[in-house]
C-alpha cells in the first residue's frame, strides 16, 4: 500500500508536522528524505530495507557513491541531496562555533565536534580554542592517526595554543569505531596536556571522546 493510502495521521510527513520530528522512527525520517517507494514496497519499507543493508543511518549516510547508488530506489540524485544536507547540516552546527562565539553551551559544543569528527575514518585530534572570555578563537585538526603519547605531541599543542593566544583549549579526537569509551591512552595523554598547558598558565576545560556519541573527560573527572 502507498503511504498517499495510508491515515493521514500515520503518515510520517504529517506526523513530523504534527509531533516533530523526534517522534518519527530513523526508516521514517529517510522515507521523508526518499519521497518515493519502488514497486511493490512504500517509502517506509524502502527505507527500512536500506537501513538494514548498510547497517543503520550512520552505515548510509557515510556509504561511497558507489555503493550508495547500487542500492535499489536510490541514484546519484538521491546521492547528491543526502551530501547537500549533510553538508549544510555540519555547517550549521559550525555556526554556532564562529570566531567571537562564546561557549555558553556544552550541548552545541558537543553537536559542533560531533559533525566535524563522527565520520572520520582514521582517528583525527583537534583543538578549539578560546579567549579568557570563552570566546572561540578557532578550531584546528592538528593530529591524524592513533592517537597515543608518540602521536600527540604537547609541544606542537602548547605551540598551536601560543600562536592562536588561546587562554582555554577544549580537545577532542574521534574512535573511529564508533565507541566513545576513553583508553588508557586517552587519559594519559589528557594529563600529558593538562599539564603542559598549566606551565603556560592555559585552561584545559575538557577532552571529548567522539563516536556514536560524546564522552566528556571533565565529566568522568579524568581531567
Amino acid at each position: 500500500m502507498a503511504i498517499t493510502d495510508w491515515p493521514a495521521d500515520e503518515r510520517p510527513r504529517e506526523r513530523l508536522l504534527k509531533q516533530g520530528p523526534e517522534a518519527l522512527s530513523d526508516a521514517e525520517l529517510l522515507a521523508i528524505f526518499l519521497r518515493t517507494g519502488v514497486a511493490g514496497r512504500s517509502a517506509v519499507d524502502l527505507a527500512r530495507d536500506l537501513l538494514s543493508h548498510f547497517g543503520g543511518v550512520r552505515g548510509l549516510l557515510g556509504a561511497p557513491r558507489v555503493a550508495f547508488t547500487a542500492a535499489k530506489g536510490l541514484g546519484d540524485a538521491k546521492y547528491a541531496q543526502l551530501q547537500a544536507v549533510l553538508v549544510l547540516a555540519r555547517r550549521h552546527f559550525a555556526e554556532e562555533m564562529t570566531v567571537g562565539a562564546v561557549i555558553d553551551s556544552p550541548e552545541a559544543t558537543r553537536r559542533f565536534l560531533h559533525a566535524e569528527l563522527r565520520d572520520c575514518d582514521q582517528e583525527v585530534f583537534a583543538v578549539l580554542f578560546l579567549d579568557n572570555q570563552h570566546r572561540v578563537i578557532a578550531f584546528e585538526r592538528l593530529f591524524h592517526g592513533t592517537i597515543n603519547q608518540a602521536a600527540v605531541h604537547p609541544r606542537e599543542v602548547v605551540k598551536a595554543v601560543l600562536r592562536h593566544n588561546a587562554a582555554a583549549v577544549i580537545l577532542a579526537h574521534n574512535h573511529p569505531s564508533g565507541i566513545a569509551e576513553p583508553s588508557r591512552a586517552d587519559q594519559e595523554i589528557t594529563v600529558r596536556l593538562r599539564d603542559a598547558l598549566n606551565l603556560i598558565d592555559v585552561r584545559l576545560l575538557d577532552h571529548l571522546i567522539v563516536g556514536d556519541r560524546c564522552t566528556s573527560l571533565a565529566e568522568r573527572g579524568m581531567l
